[in-house]
């Protein structure tokens, strides 16, 4: 029993390490959602239907929709050599997608077009002329029904030629610009598809980074062909409502139901009686032996909360599982951004924009994370008492803290540990 005891001690305590370690060592922007390790949190389910396969581009590898066109990246292709291809200038193409000119694309990466070229077509290797567009299932439902023979016989139908081409069907993908601070996760979860199918679509690196300003496509769900009405075998008799077989006459239509009289259950006499036994043995109030204690004096101080607000400030965003893993509170610019309780500095890291993040360790496996601050002023390994100030807010519009709250590493809602 001992022995187990130490194992499942030392493994907590190289899990808590090894988590330190990563918090402290990364350079890329720190992302908080830590819910995937260990088998936990997944979207794989997420989507509701199967979703389709990304449409085939053309020798340019452009996509057309009614609404915009993409273009699918060659490997070893810079965004000149895109440009180049589709015929658009380079540097409105570069501005419009957030990424310099002579980077290196990844295969299948996805590039935003911000004006129209020519339409694939046959000539540039598409199966058929103009954009993507949705089956029309109505009016080809509208077309068998009509086609449909009336009365029982032979049919035959035309068949199209082997050779012809088929056009393009589908639904349109919504286009998602990517914010700052969103990963691939936050995105999948936004619009509920599994994170792998969303990086097959945009060609997305095996570490699913992904940049802020770039257009993704969301896939959609695979759309099957409409049923055609089927022939008419034999000619059906139908009857309107109202007809066909009579109704009988219910017996109360033409008799009147026959007198009944019902006894009460209990006499009179016995009902009385039991009402006066009742009422006699019921007890009687009793006085208190001894007076009620004052209400209105107070008998206790009042319970503090858990952890004191990293400022005095108003909350502008709230937490929300998901998608806001923390709360943001503003403040004046400069206020000082306090501990929210006694622990030890675990990592402080940086944003992709270079903002200071700092984690603090407390007790009972728990974490406090204060993003969007600066001027830090305490390093990996300090002490840190309650409501000790560690860092200053920033000025302008970003005068706020990202304040979050971890048991471990799932996120959990600040306010109930807040006084």
């Amino acid at each position: 029993m001992t022995f187990l005891k130490i194992r499942v001690s030392t493994r907590r305590s190289l899990l808590a390490g090894a988590a330190c370690l990563t918090l402290a060592g990364c350079s890329d922007p720190l992302d908080f959602d830590l819910r995937g390790l260990g088998g936990g949190f997944t979207t794989a389910n997420a989507a509701q239907a199967p979703l389709a396969p990304r449409p085939t581009p053309d020798d340019r590898g452009v996509i057309s929709y009614p609404n915009y066109q993409v273009v699918v990246a060659r490997r070893g292709d810079t965004l000149a050599d895109v440009a180049r291809r589709v015929g658009v200038d380079t540097a409105t193409l570069a501005k419009f997608n957030g990424i310099d000119p002579q980077v290196t694309l990844r295969k299948d990466e996805i590039i935003a077009l911000p004006t129209r070229v020519a339409e694939p077509s046959p000539a540039t290797g598409a199966a058929s002329t103009g954009p993507i567009k949705p089956v029309d299932i109505s009016s080809v439902a509208g077309n068998a029904i009509n086609n449909a023979p009336a009365t029982p016989g032979v049919q035959t139908t035309t068949l199209a030629p082997i050779n012809a081409p088929q056009a393009q069907t589908g639904k349109e993908p919504t286009r998602h610009k990517v914010e700052r601070g969103e990963t691939a996760f936050t995105v999948a979860r936004l619009y509920s598809v599994p994170v792998k199918d969303l990086a097959t679509w945009n060609g997305l690196g095996a570490d699913f980074a992904i940049r802020e300003g770039q257009f993704l496509l969301i896939p959609v769900a695979s759309q099957n062909p409409p049923r055609t009405a089927p022939a008419q075998t034999a000619a059906v008799a139908t009857t309107l409502p109202g007809q066909g077989s009579t109704t009988p006459t219910p017996p109360s239509a033409t008799k009147p139901l026959p007198a009944e009289k019902v006894k009460p259950a209990v006499a009179p006499a016995t009902v009385a009686t039991t009402a006066t036994t009742v009422a006699a043995a019921a007890p009687k109030p009793t006085a208190p032996s001894k007076p009620v204690a004052d209400v209105g004096k107070t008998t206790a101080p009042a319970a503090t909360g858990k952890l004191v607000r990293p400022v005095n400030g108003t909350i502008i965003r709230e937490y929300a599982k998901g998608k806001n893993e923390g709360i943001n509170i503003k403040a004046a610019p400069g206020t000082a951004v306090k501990a929210a309780d006694a622990g030890t500095v675990a990592a402080i890291t940086k944003s992709a924009d270079g903002v200071p993040i700092v984690v603090v360790r407390h007790p009972d496996n728990l974490l406090t994370v204060y993003a969007n601050v600066t001027d830090v002023s305490v390093v990996k390994g300090d002490s840190v008492s309650r409501g000790q100030s560690i860092a200053k807010l920033r000025g302008g519009n970003d005068s706020f803290v990202h304040f979050e709250v971890r048991k471990g590493f799932d996120s959990v809602d600040p306010n109930p540990f807040l006084n």
